[in-house]
Parts: structure tokens; sequence; C-alpha cells
């Protein structure tokens, strides 16, 4: 009998390796004051990419949470079903502190040890979304120093502890965002949610919000119209005592990605709400969780492309097609060189922010200036990168990476969320040139920031005086915003890549980001680079 199915020519299984053994990654993480969490963060790197974790993952994408909003008698219950697989995920996360661990951690580095465990555990970005909220609400929530003395020691407590009941009897909590309404978006103070004082600090809150995710967790921070205008407020799913608050969950999200995280509308119907902050400074209240959720999504990008770039390198490697394999091709080495460029700038430019976020924490006003300007600015270019990378990735496994099995399309699809959250692209942009306006010593940072790579490259030095050029004419402003933080972006990522990275990473970077004539395209590197050097780190 002749075999007419023998499988050759194809890659193995991608696991079994370690998650963080990128060169970018490690030598940022020591460089910005975290390599003492180096053992922790390589062994979360090596559960990520086992059998087990990958198979956690497939599972909580595949079966999509289920809303419950009533028990078989009738009564209201407004719970979520999670697969099994869904809170291994989540006891793994909150287990290697990715949750709000590092506020309880004094040592230097805590928030920079914390944003690298976030990158190597890439498995799934669903359940990512409760660990990131959990971790940016404790700096809002400090707005009440009552409040915070309750609840911030069990939200940074290590231990997941799932299930409706009262907060104070829980050994650990996690924390959501109920902001987002459906005739205002991004335009929160066009919130229409009342919130009306009941006595003894507490709130009845009644309206609608469009988007609420992890509506399983146990406290939210939510935003409505008080006497003194719009402010913050912490709403806990259950009340002290054990009687559910009235939220009321009216439907989950059918969404493109993300699928393995419950995001609803909800309604509160007379929820009880305790003011976080001062009436009618809820923006001001929760700047802070927008920095922190912020750069949780320039995290979230950088996991996606070098996730998507590890993929792209290993099929190459294994794969062979007209008598070579295909990583050997040279447009194929040109396209794998660029994405592991790509990759390496915004992994660079993310450690540098977090270890701008570790220190602005500390007090440092330095660093709180740079990480206000750039944030937002790294923010806006390197989600819109992220899906146009992973893109790129899946089209180097060719009709294998738009299989499903291959994990990359779960890759895809979640890309774009990521420039959509905390603000979408225009959002991101104005937000930048709005800390220009408002706060110029922001830019002051960036630029000082920048200067400290002068003259390493003269075609990163031109990239500085063009950009420089954009801020003596005030003209257009808001038209002009996407090309001016796309340079501002690009300088940034420009300014660490040429005083850290091997000269090859930034030669390549400079000949191509940083030449007015870049198309944007993935393997349009110049000719005559050294790709050998930069493929090494792929």
């Amino acid at each position: 009998m002749t075999a007419t199915h023998d499988v050759f020519n194809q890659a193995p299984l991608l696991e079994g390796h370690d998650t963080s053994d990128d060169a970018a990654l490690r030598e940022g993480i020591e460089r910005q004051g975290a390599g003492w969490a180096m053992g922790e963060i390589a062994e979360l790197g090596r559960l990520a990419s086992s059998a087990q974790a990958q198979e956690w993952a497939r599972v909580a994408e595949r079966d999509k949470p289920i809303l419950h909003t009533h028990d078989r008698f009738g009564h209201r219950v407004d719970e979520v079903e999670y697969t099994p697989a869904y809170h291994e995920l989540m006891k793994v996360a909150v287990g290697h502190g990715l949750h709000a661990a590092p506020w309880a951690d004094e040592r230097p580095g805590a928030h920079v040890a914390r944003a690298a465990k976030f990158m190597v555990w890439n498995v799934d970005a669903g359940h990512g979304c409760p660990i990131s909220m959990t971790y940016a609400a404790v700096p809002a929530l400090r707005a009440n120093s009552e409040l915070a003395a309750t609840f911030e020691p069990l939200l940074t407590n290590r231990e997941y502890d799932f299930g409706l009941r009262d907060p104070s009897t829980k050994r650990g909590l996690i924390a959501g965002m109920s902001m987002t309404e459906k005739q205002g978006g991004s335009d929160v103070r066009a919130n229409t949610t009342t919130a009306t004082p009941v006595g003894d600090g507490a709130y009845e809150l009644v309206g609608h919000k469009w988007f609420t995710s992890a509506p399983m967790s146990d406290l939210f921070l939510t935003l409505a119209q008080a006497p003194g205008g719009l402010s913050c407020f912490l709403v806990p799913r259950v009340l002290p005592g054990g009687e559910l608050n009235p939220l009321h969950l009216m439907r989950l999200k059918d969404k493109m990605g993300n699928r393995s995280n419950a995001s609803s509308e909800i309604e509160y119907d007379g929820a009880v709400g305790w003011l976080v902050g001062e009436e009618g400074r809820g923006v001001r209240t929760i700047v802070e969780m927008v920095n922190m959720t912020r750069l949780d999504c320039i995290i979230g990008s950088s996991m996606g492309m070098r996730s998507a770039l590890v993929q792209a390198a290993h099929h190459t490697r294994h794969r062979e097609a007209f008598g070579r394999a295909l990583v050997d091709q040279p447009l194929m080495r040109n396209v794998l060189a660029d994405l592991t460029v790509e990759s390496e700038a915004a992994t660079t430019a993310m450690l540098r922010l977090a270890g701008a976020n570790d220190r602005a924490i500390r007090g440092d006003e330095g660093e709180a200036a740079l990480r206000r300007i750039a944030v937002a600015v790294t923010k806006y270019y390197v989600c819109k990168r992220a899906p146009m990378a992973a893109g790129e990735a899946l089209e180097c496994l060719g009709g294998n990476g738009y299989i499903e099995d291959s994990g990359l399309p779960r890759i895809y699809r979640e890309m774009p969320l990521l420039s959509i959250w905390e603000g979408s692209g225009n959002v991101a942009a104005l937000d930048a040139l709005r800390a220009v306006g408002k706060e110029p010593h922001t830019l002051d940072a960036f630029f000082a920031e920048a200067e400290l790579a002068s003259g390493a490259d003269t075609r990163y030095d031109e990239a500085v005086a063009r950009l420089k050029k954009e801020f003596t004419s005030f003209d257009d402003l808001e038209m002009r915003a996407r090309r001016i933080v796309e340079q501002m972006a690009l300088v940034f990522q420009g300014s660490q890549l040429v005083r850290h990275a091997p000269a090859a990473v930034s030669d390549a970077f400079c000949a191509s980001r940083l030449d007015r004539d870049w198309g944007g395209a993935f393997g349009t590197l110049p000719p005559r680079l050294d790709l050998d050097p930069i493929l090494a780190r792929a």
C-alpha cells in the first residue's frame, strides 16, 4: 500500500522554551533596575510556553464566558460563568504578582519587574484585562485614604479568591473599571449616570454603562454625575454584610477577540458607591489609573509582536521552499529582521517607560513628566504598529498561519483592541499634544531624554531636529497630531536604541524608521545592512 499522508517539511510544535529568552527584554530589565527579579521572570516564561498553559489559553478563548442573569426561581443573580481554564490563568497571574502586588513591594524596580512578567505571561490576553485594571486601581483608590486602608491590602495580596462575597471576607480582590457610556465613549464628561448622596459618605448610583469588562470583579471604579459634577466612585459587587449591590448585567459583548474576558453592559439600579477623591474631580482622580492601563496597552502590544515574531522565526527555520530554509531566503530574512527591529524598539521603549513609572511612583518629578507625555506617545504608535506586525508574522507562515491551530489568529485578533482601549489613536495623539499645551515641562522632559542620545547617529540627530521644527508653529496642530506624535514615538524609540541596542539593530532602525521616505511596510530594510546579528535576536 502506498503511503499518501507522510508529514514532512512542517515546523515542530513550539513549546517548552522560555518566553523571557529575549535579549532586548532581559537587557532592559537589568538597565531599569529589576535584575533581582530575573529568576521569577524566567520561571514564569517557562510556564507560559508549557503545554498546560497553552491548553488553558486555548480553552479559555474557545469556551467563552456565559451570563446568568437569574436563577431557576427567577431571582436576579447577575453572575458570569467562566471555564475552569480561565481561573487557572488568573491564579498564575495573581500568584506571580502581575496584578496590584508591586504597590506593596518597596524594592526599587518592583513595577519594572511586574511589567516584564506581564509581558512574558503571554498566553491569553483576555484574563490580562482584570489583572491590568486591578493594578491600575490602587493609585486612584488612594484618593480616599479610608477606602485604600480597607481594600488595598486585599488588592495587593497574591491570592486569587473568586466568587461573589462580602469583599472584607475574601483573601484577595480583583478590581474593574466602569467608565464608558453609549452616548459618550471616550468623552466621559458626557456621562449621564447620576450619584445621589444618601448619608454616611455613600451615594446611590443610577445609570447605564456601555462597556464594563470583567463584571465578576469585586470592586469597580466608576464615573457618575454627583451634585458637585463628574466624580469617581468605588462600587462593590457585594455590599458589606453579603447583600448583592444592585448592579445588573444586561448582556455580554460579542467581541472580535479578547474572548476569554467577559465585557458587559450594566445598569446601576440604585447601586451603592463610595466617593473617591473630591466631587467634581472624577477625571483628575482617574488620571493615574489611565497612566497605568495605557502602559499595559504598550506592554500587551510589545508582547503580541514578540510572540508573533517568535512563531514566524520558528516556522521559517524549519520550513523549506525552493531548496532551502525559508529563513535563508533573502527577502524573508529582510522581513524577519524588520519584524525583529520593530519588536526590539517597542520592548526597549516599554521598559524605559516602566522604569519611569517605577521612579515616578517613588517621587521622581522628572520621570513623572516624561511618563506623562511618553506613555501617550508610545501608546499611540506601538499599538498602531502591533496589528501590522502580527499580520506580517502570520503571513510568514502562509496558509498555516491563517489556521486557528497556529495560534497566530488569536494574537492578530487581540492587537487592534490595545489601540482602542484607554483612548483610541486620535484620543492618545491629542492627549500627547494636550500635555504639551497644558504642561510644557513634559515636552522639556521628552527632549531632555532625546538629547541623551545626541551625536550617536546623524540620522537620529536629523530626526530630532525635524521634530523640534514641528513645534515652531501651532497652526493646524490638531490636524497634524498623528504625524507629530508618530515622529515623537520614533525619536523616543531611537533614543533608546542608539544608546542601548546592538549596533546592527540601531543602524537598521535609523536607516528605515528615521528616513523620511520610509514607506512603513515590513521587509523594506535598505541593502547593505548586517542582518545576521539582528536575526540572532529573533
